[in-house]
């Protein structure tokens, strides 16, 4: 069976099983060699999603900030073992001697407001942007580890590396993409999304409230600039991905500081992994109704692209495979876990308060829900095993042990449940 037949195979029995919505392309030598559209961009009028539909990629966007970065510095307008400070506006300082090198490798020690502590994702994160109350509010703040001491991976790093941009240049950080990469490249398609502007041809993301499709909940990109925010769509990202193996617009001395392994297989913006010889860089990018995909073999000139404006389907496993197939190895289609059957009554023992107004258990006509997102979205988790559950609509790698052993009470993600009831934030009550 030759490669294509072996990738349709693989690919177009996934996608079913999974309920992909997005679009794939493969792309070896310069020649696509699969590419397909499935689902829907918008549900509502019943568009479809085409390989010309324009995606939020989230992180994926981080590839372009660190590009742009090294942009700067080949212009001598900043050094990478340079403290931060210098570069941002003198009433955006941070606290600590962090150098922009540690930024573009996530080893600032920055504390991150991405945790189900702060009141940041899903509440801040709605309200106006403020660029230095956001400072001042959400990144200012203690630094919880020494800088350069080890990765922590931190949109705060991204961001700021964003406000360096803007700061040196005198332009937005979307005029400076669009002026300096977008155009140069013919990538037509790409834009930092803020919101506000009108994007043609881009895909709503959708998520599962106990078990239907709706739109996600709404968070201001604006707090994601750096990032995420980028709207693109697979023919843009060939052309970039041209760009960075012919190595297009950069010097070679500075594709090779752009491309160099720091920590944890992190570069800048980019990871990359030595697979049995194979050279791989890579990023995803995760957020609400958002899961992405794009890797890169440049020695044997292999780009894979997966956009997709749901979160069905783990693309990094999805991704993987594809690449596995390409380099000639075995892979398996995954499926979900049989279901134990539990009563209402064995149910009933994980409801309750996890974390206050953050994260709860409910059970509703006899299915046990996981309540997140400000309690908008109700995730269906089905038992696999002995106090183990994993989500009903999205593929799920590692499984939620509610109940430890030994343990009195259940557990999420680490918390312990504080309460049989419902109890919502003090703010919320």
């Amino acid at each position: 069976m030759d490669i294509q037949k072996k990738l349709s195979d693989y690919i177009h029995t996934e996608i079913d099983y999974w309920d992909f919505s997005g679009v794939i392309r493969i792309i070896r030598k310069g020649e696509t060699i699969f590419e397909t559209g499935r689902g829907y961009s918008n549900i509502a009028f019943d568009i479809k999603n085409t390989m010309t539909t324009r995606f939020s990629v989230a992180s994926v966007t981080k590839q372009f900030t660190a590009f742009a970065i090294m942009l700067l510095y080949e212009r001598g307008l900043l050094r990478f073992d340079e403290k931060a400070n210098r570069y941002l506006p003198a009433t955006m300082q941070l606290p600590s001697d962090i150098t922009v090198h540690q930024l573009l490798s996530h080893t600032s020690g920055l504390h991150n407001n991405y945790n189900f502590e702060d009141d940041f994702y899903v509440g801040a994160d709605r309200a106006p942007y403020d660029k230095e109350t956001f400072f001042r509010n959400w990144i200012l703040k203690e630094p919880i580890l020494p800088p350069g001491e080890r990765f922590d991976y931190n949109n705060s790093n991204y961001t700021l590396l964003a406000w360096i941009i803007e700061n040196i240049s005198g332009q937005t950080y979307n005029e400076f993409l669009t002026k300096n990469i977008f155009s140069k490249l013919g990538m037509d398609n790409s834009v930092y999304d803020d919101g506000q502007i009108i994007i043609h041809n881009k895909a709503e993301n959708y998520m599962h409230d106990y078990g239907v499709s709706v739109k996600v909940p709404y968070t201001n990109n604006l707090f994601n600039i750096g990032a995420g925010g980028l709207v693109t769509n697979c023919d843009d990202l060939q052309k970039w991905y041209t760009c960075l193996k012919n190595r297009e617009i950069l010097s070679a001395q500075s594709y090779e500081i752009f491309l160099t392994e720091n920590r944890n297989h992190y570069c800048y913006g980019l990871e990359r992994y030595d697979e049995e010889g194979n050279i791989k860089y890579a990023h995803g990018g995760d957020f609400l109704g958002i899961s992405t995909y794009v890797q890169y073999y440049f020695e044997e000139d292999i780009c894979i692209i997966i956009l997709s404006n749901t979160e069905s389907l783990n693309q990094y496993r999805f991704g993987n495979g594809i690449a596995a197939i390409l380099h000639n190895n075995q892979v398996q289609n995954v499926r979900r876990e049989e279901e134990l059957p539990l009563s209402p009554e064995e149910l009933q023992n994980y409801t309750g308060t996890y974390l206050p107004g953050k994260i709860h258990i409910e059970q509703k006509n006899g299915k046990l829900y996981l309540v997140r997102v400000n309690q908008n979205i109700h995730i269906e988790l089905y038992c696999i095993g002995a106090h183990t559950f994993k989500r009903r609509n999205e593929e799920q790698s590692i499984a939620h042990r509610l109940l430890s052993d030994g343990a009195i009470n259940p557990s999420v993600w680490g918390y312990e449940r504080v309460s049989t009831q419902f109890i919502l934030l003090q703010s919320e009550a």
